[in-house]
């Protein structure tokens, strides 16, 4: 049977502080966990019971093997986490200063073993199959990695629904304009984009979120979703129809698994057929309830959580449909 997600690209491990507003000079303590912005979708669309799985790859050490023992334990199936000995699994750090400040320290060396993806690592029939193929702007930052995904981009020809995850990380990239290059080459074969304001403009060159959402939608995609932090979020289909929506009220501990949390909410809003203005509403939520928890793969909150604080803000009826 087709994965109903299929993610393709980061993964590692994160090792985050156990104690918070102080630098990493000064932590005595912390927690590991399964890591990667792909793959905490995976790990996501899977507490709500889909079929998910990951396209990767790990370095042959103990941490590889955590990744894919991590992986079965959430439900996510780690047939596509491959191995490359080209370097270890990557290990990443980050501070954390509620409510808005987390720096993040990757540890990839020169290449991680996720970028070393090859066209011929491909289950062409999964990747084809997939309800819902997700991708990322890191996996187009080196090679083979950036092959490897644009040939399951025209594997896809945009069948399903296949989002690109901006995810912009200006420390994998020797420019802008590189990534510029290989977002909008993306874009072409993609029904849905998603990202922030920065990951926007290097993708467009627009960062005011109307125009942004319009350049996304001109350069190929059918929704673009526009997220603003503190400002909230914006998501606009073909029709030209904006939803906006604030942010959702809650005490941050740790801000870098919410827009994880908001794409695994958004695939399960897609897959569920709901309308733009609903899906994005569960997903804003689900995003606020893991800015509130200190780790990611862990804090993913399943569905009935979910509903349970649309209700509490009043953003859901009792039959469950925001």
């Amino acid at each position: 049977m087709p994965f109903e997600v299929l993610t393709m690209g980061r993964v590692g491990v994160d090792v985050y502080p156990l104690q918070t507003g102080v630098g990493l000079a000064e932590v005595t303590s912390f927690g590991k966990y399964l890591g990667g912005s792909p793959t905490n979708v995976a790990v996501a669309a899977a507490r709500y019971g889909h079929t998910a799985a990951v396209i990767t790859k790990t370095g042959r050490d103990p941490f590889g093997d955590f990744v894919r023992t991590a992986l079965d334990g959430y439900g996510v199936d780690s047939r596509f986490a491959g191995t490359s000995k080209i370097t270890p699994t990557p290990v990443t750090f980050c501070e954390i200063f509620p409510p808005d400040d987390f720096p993040l320290y990757f540890y990839r060396l020169w290449k991680a073993p996720d970028l070393d993806i090859r066209p011929g690592d491909l289950d062409v029939d999964a990747v084809r199959g997939a309800r819902v193929f997700w991708m990322t702007g890191t996996g187009l930052s080196r090679e083979p990695s950036r092959s490897a995904t644009l040939a399951a981009l025209e594997h896809r020809a945009k069948a399903g629904i296949t989002v690109f995850d901006l995810d912009w990380r200006p420390v994998f990239w020797s420019d802008p304009d590189t990534a510029r290059s290989a977002y909008a080459e993306a874009l072409r074969h993609t029904t849905a984009a998603v990202g922030n304001s920065d990951e926007c403009e290097v993708a467009t060159g627009e960062r005011e979120p109307c125009a942004a959402a319009r350049a996304l939608l001109a350069a190929g995609v059918g929704l673009a979703v526009v997220k603003q932090g503190p400002e909230g979020v914006l998501a606009m289909g073909r029709d030209g129809v904006a939803v906006r929506l604030p942010p959702v009220a809650v005490d941050v501990v740790n801000g870098l698994g919410a827009g994880d949390a908001f794409g695994g909410a958004l695939c399960h809003g897609l897959l569920s057929g709901w309308d733009t203005g609903r899906t994005i509403t569960f997903a804003n939520v689900a995003g606020a309830i893991v800015a509130g928890r200190l780790a990611c793969s862990d804090a993913m909150p399943p569905r009935t959580e979910v509903e349970d604080k649309l209700r509490e803000a009043s953003l859901v009826s009792d039959e469950g449909k925001a």
